[in-house]
């Protein structure tokens, strides 16, 4: 006679749809057990989830019933549900028919869920989503979603949002994960200004940005001071890098300063407002005694430095204001204007509480890291990893 094993889990998952068969093919638990080879009150037991079949108990419980063994008994996955605050807008679709793909991330108390499509055209096509969205009380940022997480509860907690506008943070996180670290960094795209807004709204764990300020050529902290007016907060240098003008390979339209590019044959492509790129351009014009309106595709925004290579790569537009990586990783030939320190601001108090922050900036200051983002052209690690106090008032 062979026995059922005694149940020691939790049976919670456990979908068990054995009375259902029995019942349907019209057999009392005496003729199914004959049928089986077990006892009655094993076919009871098993039905009231006080004992879990062994493999061999389900084959022939199967074959009495000419069923499969998972038509009688399944391992059921329980719907992991998160309720959190848009960042960004759901894009218009039903969500039955096509589910909408969302990043979840806890930063301090809140949870905040932001669509994949916002990390671009290609990540959003390599960026694994965390779950998707189940139910929606708006479109738009600030709405209240619900989403059916993909992936386990734990990593979303150890992931890291970092807002900002170099995309070597993503070879950041690949670099933790050398290290055995299971945590996942995203970065989200946007201004140096917009990143630090995110900060402040608890939207993000990290922002990058570069501001460089003329009056005193000192790179961050100035607008650090006077935006945040707070000490608690940790400024530490991912790297700097070379800024100045992206041109088509070869420098067709011979454009060797910021003045050239009031020449109505030349063509701009600009970065949006409150953006590190965007900043530099405006002060350098109004050194040069240029009027926006004398540049030609000044009010043509692009959201990265890889859109502004992209746009001149293509023959968009003659000439851009970024870094040098993009520049190379596009063919365009650069030319220099300053370099600046790209900064990453974290508040002190997710430091001690998110489980893994502080290995990013372990990370960052590792051998390995700052060779291979050294190697991407445009950057000078010889400061990665140094903190500066951010003292104000």
């Amino acid at each position: 006679m062979t026995h059922p094993r005694k149940l020691a889990e939790n049976t919670s998952n456990f979908s068990n749809r054995l009375k259902l068969l029995r019942t349907q093919n019209g057999f009392s638990q005496g003729e199914l057990a004959a049928r089986a080879g077990i006892t009655r009150q094993a076919v009871s037991s098993i039905e009231s989830n006080l004992y879990l079949p062994t493999t061999a108990v389900a084959l022939h419980l199967a074959s009495a019933l000419a069923c499969h063994v998972e038509d009688l008994f399944s391992i059921g996955t329980t719907e992991d549900i998160v309720e959190g605050k848009l960042i960004g807008h759901l894009p218009h679709s039903e969500m039955k028919a096509s589910p909408i793909r969302v990043k979840v991330s806890t930063v301090g108390s809140k949870t905040v869920v932001r669509p994949v499509t916002g990390l671009g055209e290609a990540l959003s096509f390599t960026v694994p989503a965390d779950g998707y969205v189940v139910e929606a009380h708006g479109q738009t940022s600030g709405a209240t979603v619900r989403v059916k997480l993909s992936r386990d509860r734990q990593a979303i907690e150890q992931a890291i949002s970092v807002a900002g506008c170099d995309p070597a943070i993503f070879l950041a996180g690949e670099h933790m994960r050398r290290r055995k670290d299971q945590t996942s960094v995203v970065g989200w795209t946007m201004g140096s200004m917009a990143a630090l807004r995110a900060l402040q709204q608890g939207e993000v764990h990290v922002a990058g940005l570069h501001l460089f300020d003329p009056a005193t050529g000192e790179s961050n902290l100035p607008v650090l001071r006077r935006t945040l007016k707070s000490s608690h907060y940790d400024v530490v240098t991912f790297a700097t890098w070379e800024e100045g003008l992206l041109v088509r390979a070869g420098n067709p339209k011979s454009i060797r300063a910021i003045s050239d590019i009031a020449d109505p044959n030349v063509t701009l492509v600009n970065r949006d407002e409150g953006s590190g790129a965007r900043l530099m351009l405006d002060q350098r014009l109004l050194g040069a005694g240029i009027n926006q309106d004398q540049v030609k595709g000044y009010s043509t925004i692009v959201a990265s430095h890889f859109e502004v290579a992209r746009t001149v790569a293509r023959g968009q537009a003659d000439v851009g204001v970024g870094i040098r990586s993009a520049a190379q990783s596009f063919g365009l030939d650069f030319v220099p204007l300053q370099t600046a320190r790209y900064d990453l601001v974290v508040p002190k108090a997710y430091l001690k509480s998110h489980p893994t922050l502080a290995h990013l900036f372990e990370t960052l200051v590792s051998r390995p890291f700052r060779n291979e983002i050294e190697a991407l052209g445009g950057y000078d690690t010889s400061e990665t990893g140094k903190l500066h106090e951010l003292h104000v008032g």
